[in-house]
């Protein structure tokens, strides 16, 4: 829930963050983008699918800004963020949110699936932190925020194959290297790695057998919803969280417990 305490008790007042990959409505990148406005923040939403975007950035309104980005390009990245700078003077927070999942076994994925998991996932985080870097580091703070999975802590079995396991993985290894290196410019990096979360990436792909053995392997017996992953993703890039950098914060309903 916002906080219901007056603007000066917002988390985010006065900050601007980008989301990636948050132009599904039904979406983890949606909702942290939703939570983070209600929590004082000006949001940028960067997606590949044009359509699906403008509609998000409507729901928004003003001030709130739209920019259609595929990640995996490094000067279109580096372009949308300087659009965003231009248009709402500051890049104080990103999250690292866009990704694509393939639920392959190894012997079936071929090479262009393997890039598109590896790049939209990994590549995109790295092109997407590199791009808003420069500013932070202007600005002398910074939170960045990196997508990753419980398939890369238990080694899959949940919706994607090996190459997603593995891209999830780098993610967070990458929030970690990055948490160390930029540390001294007062910018702090960490990752989230969610579970088996109710969006638009499992409709249709989960069967009900799935489904329910999901639910027995996790202690908490449900499968969550995307304003909890939202709710540590606001945690991360908060104050709450000034001394909290190169983790991975856990939010599977106990489905890996370590």
């Amino acid at each position: 829930m916002p906080a219901t305490g007056g603007d000066t008790d917002m988390l985010l007042k006065d900050k601007v963050a980008l989301v990636t990959g948050a132009g599904s409505l039904n979406g983890i990148g949606w909702a942290i983008a939703k939570r983070f406005t209600e929590e004082g923040a000006k949001v940028v939403l960067l997606d590949i699918a044009a359509d699906k975007l403008q509609i998000a950035a409507d729901t928004l309104g003003f001030p709130h800004q739209g920019f259609v980005c595929d990640v995996r390009d490094s000067q279109r990245c580096k372009k949308v963020v300087e659009q965003a700078v231009e248009a709402l003077g500051q890049i104080d927070i990103l999250v690292n949110n866009a990704g694509v999942s393939q639920p392959r076994r190894l012997l079936d994925i071929d090479d262009e699936g393997y890039d598109l998991v590896m790049d939209v996932s990994l590549r995109g985080a790295f092109n997407m932190s590199k791009a808003v870097v420069p500013h932070m580091r202007k600005a002398g703070s910074g939170s960045i925020v990196c997508m990753g999975s419980v398939s890369a802590q238990r080694g899959g079995g949940v919706m994607g194959g090996a190459h997603y396991s593995a891209a999830k993985g780098g993610i967070q290894t990458l929030a970690k290297a990055l948490a160390r290196e930029l540390a001294p410019d007062g910018i702090r990096v960490n990752a989230v790695a969610p579970g088996l979360i109710e969006t638009d990436l499992i409709a249709g792909r989960l069967s009900d057998e799935n489904r329910k053995a999901t639910l027995v392997a996790t202690p908490l017996g449900r499968i969550g919803q995307p304003v909890e992953v939202a709710n540590a993703c606001l945690y991360l890039v908060s104050d709450m969280a000034s001394y909290v950098t190169g983790v991975v914060l856990d939010v599977n309903g106990g489905l890996h417990i370590h």
